[in-house]
């Protein structure tokens, strides 16, 4: 797709100030100073003075800049199970960075004032990589999550900031639509220690007409990470009348068992109304629990339900002996009753994740 969004070179690069523009590690040069974006499948070509479809690159005299490194919108300290990653270091906590753009145009977005933004709309103070592990590090957060918007349109800041997390002993996650060219996937989140993927629904015209994006993208990233080894989880928020048919979700749960295995946590998620989507209602509670008996029915082991909080959905148990071993509460862990071997302490069942820092 050839698309570009464009701006006044000028203007833009008087308001993107230094040190936020660095020069950009996915894409190629064309002639007549045009560049070609290798971060999405978008593959936008972008002209001297403008910027690709997620408003947060420019091409600057033939050069590829991102717009967002040290570029931190947003920052707090949130429970990893708020990610939601609920088989990665439950109960610990997880410094949350988001910045401004992203690369698809979902209608539903619950951080559309973030997510449609250009850099130079929201005012953001300069954190660089190091900055931000020494913020997880006093506030006793074993994890850096990149989230809010999509992480992918600040991959240089992602993995400067990984690194130098790693080196200090600091984790990171990425809360991803997984809307990535395979090649920069497996070198963005191949700095990643987990992953939770947003599965937005089983259908191509959903993707088409909804996020204006395409799912077969999305698919590859998640058989990519499945080959990288890399811990995934998914989250597939049930849109009532859009994506909650009874078809597509056990379509989309016998896909993830084939092709990902039994034990890929599924999130079925709460919907609600926000951005463009505030005539659809909540999504009803017998929506979700069916949502969660057709995945089970597939076969998959660990289906939770989200975004309802004291729901016994949210709890792990074990898929053989049916133990309670994680105990949840809204966002918040109230009990870890397995090991930190990952072990079911009842039948010493393996569970699988992450589980010790």
């Amino acid at each position: 797709m050839n698309a570009a969004h464009a701006t006044s070179g000028q203007s833009s690069q008087a308001q993107v100030k230094e040190p936020f523009a660095v020069e950009a590690r996915f894409y190629s040069k064309l002639s007549k100073q045009r560049v070609r974006c290798a971060l999405c499948p978008r593959a936008c070509v972008v002209n001297d003075g403008e910027r690709g479809v997620c408003s947060v690159r420019e091409n600057r005299g033939g050069v590829y800049y991102t717009l967002l490194h040290g570029r931190a919108r947003a920052i707090h300290v949130d429970p990893i199970e708020k990610k939601p990653l609920f088989h990665y270091l439950p109960g610990t906590h997880a410094l949350s960075v988001g910045g401004v753009g992203c690369n698809l145009q979902c209608i539903f977005c619950q951080n559309w004032d973030l997510s449609r933004s250009a850099p130079e709309e929201m005012p953001a103070v300069f954190t660089p990589p190091h900055g931000l592990v020494e913020l997880a590090r006093y506030s006793s957060c074993p994890t850096i999550a990149y989230t809010y918007n999509e992480p992918a349109v600040f991959a240089e800041y992602l993995m400067d900031t990984a690194d130098a997390g790693h080196e200090a002993g600091i984790r990171s996650v990425a809360v991803s639509n997984g809307y990535l060219q395979q090649e920069a996937l497996r070198e963005i989140y191949g700095k990643m220690d987990a992953v939770k993927i947003d599965l937005k629904a089983f259908s191509e015209t959903f993707y088409h007409r909804v996020a204006k994006g395409r799912l077969k993208p999305v698919l590859d990233s998640l058989l990519t990470l499945r080959a990288m080894n890399k811990w995934t989880e998914i989250v597939y928020l049930v849109i009532p009348t859009l994506n909650d048919g009874d078809e597509e979700l056990r379509r989309a749960a016998a896909w993830i068992k084939q092709h990902l295995g039994a034990e890929t946590p599924l999130h079925f998620t709460r919907f609600h109304p926000e951005y463009e989507l505030k005539y659809l209602p909540v999504t009803p509670m017998a929506k979700l629990e069916r949502a969660k008996a057709i995945a089970e029915a597939e076969g998959l082991h660990y289906v939770y339900i989200g975004n309802v909080p004291g729901h016994p959905a949210q709890n792990t148990f074990c898929p053989q002996c049916h133990a309670l071993l994680v105990e949840r509460a809204g966002f918040a862990t109230v009990r870890v009753l397995l090991g930190k071997d990952g072990a079911c302490p009842q039948c010493r069942h393996s569970i699988p994740g992450i589980w010790s820092v």
